[in-house]
């Protein structure tokens, strides 16, 4: 039997091999630790694109509540004006169809607006709404146009001269320096000037009546 030193050949072989394992385990793990970074990479990249879709939404979901209060904001300068309202009563004449419309269309914006802005991060959710303000934007724009154009032209000389007389009212209701009595009796026929011609809003109505309520408490408004 032949001592080890008489196989020294077979270190070449076998050194071969080992080499080849030992070269064949560092590529496999360089290619795990690249394969790694280039994993980190595309989750930080995806969370990037995450949080700008996310800022993004919420400018424009800021943008478009602001753009509904903005045109909520026009239609009160209406609503809780009455002497304004008798300026131009087609803003509330349902008969028109500008103004059925516009009344249509803010009623279902304001059903999409939800309490908590961020339900609005839903893409569905958020472009129903958004569509639903530019059409309420847009209907309100075509019915104010058209009721500042006609004014009162739709009424006879006499329908008028009635406008008139309830907006001079009215004016007396809404001045502090009246008594409470003048402001009670000038809103009392400013109502009747107005019965038939034009649709008053309960919201006017309710503002002019508590600020002339408000004169009637002790020490509020001018002694009589």
């Amino acid at each position: 039997m032949g001592s080890i030193g008489d196989f020294w050949w077979l270190i070449f072989p076998i050194g071969g091999v080992v080499g080849g394992w030992a070269a064949r385990i560092a590529a496999y793990n360089e290619k795990r630790r690249r394969d790694k970074i280039e994993l980190e990479r595309i989750r930080a990249t995806s969370r990037a694109e995450e949080l700008r879709i996310t800022q993004t939404n919420k400018t424009s979901i800021t943008k478009t509540l602001r753009r509904h209060d903005e045109v909520n904001a026009r239609w009160f300068d209406y609503e809780l004006d009455l002497a304004t309202l008798i300026e131009y009563p087609m803003m509330t004449d349902l008969r028109d169809p500008l103004t059925l419309a516009f009344h249509r269309a803010k009623v279902h914006a304001d059903d999409l607006r939800p309490a908590d802005p961020d339900d609005l991060l839903d893409p569905a959710a958020f472009a129903d709404y958004r569509d639903a303000v530019g059409e309420y934007a847009t209907a309100f724009d075509a019915a104010e146009r058209e009721a500042r154009r006609r004014r009162q032209t739709d009424f006879s000389p006499v329908e008028r001269e009635r406008l008139e007389r309830a907006r001079r009212l009215v004016a007396v209701a809404a001045n502090d320096a009246a008594t409470a009595a003048e402001r009670q009796a000038a809103y009392r026929r400013a109502r009747d000037e107005l019965e038939g011609l034009i649709v008053v809003p309960p919201a006017a109505s309710e503002k002019l009546e508590h600020r002339i309520a408000a004169a009637l408490e002790p020490g509020r408004g001018r002694a009589e």
